[in-house]
């Protein structure tokens, strides 16, 4: 394997959590389902350019996320053990790793917070709270080629709209959410046709940022609404 076949990684993390996720991606890309083989392990080490040693340890990381189980001998190897679980979110597909129980619970969970912060922001949120949310709606629209890049930009616009009501309490249970679900997806790509979902997405959240800096509650009320009926569209479409 020459060194462009090789698969690439990011940087940030561990080399065997990033052959772990890359791993994890060739899963979700090939379909696999459970009780696919992947191939030996000494397949793997070629595959991704690794010593035996970061292979041992991504496929540690692996089996504790119940994603592949390894199996000796002569007809072993390394198989799928189950396939990540996967949610639609808005303009976005996601999956998560076997390690993240219920990830469509969590995300309504995340939903429910984040209608009842946006009306309580209409009438809490301040210059700074502003800025923020207009900061992570520029990170959206730069990041529209980017479904992993994007949605953590939306997270950080309702984040800022969550902080934006000075409920502390309520926004750390909102934060451990947010927390589980960062922690366990394993990919995202964007839901086709990309270009009229994400313009739509965009088109709401802008206007939530207009409702908040003039008050209007009932613009308000309208847009998380709107929020509402697209994400409950493209769930119940979701595979």
């Amino acid at each position: 394997m020459s060194e462009a076949d090789v698969p690439v990684v990011r940087r940030g993390r561990s080399r065997a959590e990033s052959v772990a996720e890359a791993v994890q991606s060739d899963i979700v890309e090939r379909g696999a389902v459970t009780g696919d083989r992947l191939g030996l392990r000494t397949d793997l080490i070629d595959r991704y350019g690794v010593s035996p040693s970061v292979m041992n340890e991504a496929l540690g990381l692996l089996r504790d996320r119940g994603l592949v189980t390894v199996r000796p001998g002569p007809s072993g190897g390394v198989f799928v053990a189950e396939q990540p679980a996967q949610v639609r979110l808005g303009a976005i597909d996601l999956w998560f790793s076997a390690a993240v129980p219920n990830p469509r619970e969590l995300f309504e969970a995340r939903t429910f917070f984040d209608d009842a912060f946006g009306a309580v922001a209409v009438d809490r949120a301040g210059p700074n709270d502003i800025r923020a949310m207009e900061s992570a709606l520029h990170d959206m629209r730069t990041h529209t080629d980017d479904p992993a890049a994007y949605m953590r930009a939306t997270v950080a616009f309702h984040a800022a709209i969550a902080y934006a009501t000075d409920l502390a309490v309520v926004v750390g249970l909102y934060e451990t959410v947010l927390a589980l679900l960062r922690g366990g997806i394993v990919r995202a790509a964007f839901v086709e046709p990309r270009d009229e979902m994400v313009a739509h997405a965009l088109q709401i959240h802008e206007g939530m940022t207009a409702a908040i800096r003039d008050r209007d509650h009932d613009a308000m009320t309208k847009l998380l609404a709107l929020h509402a009926a697209d994400l409950e569209r493209v769930q119940d479409e979701s595979p």
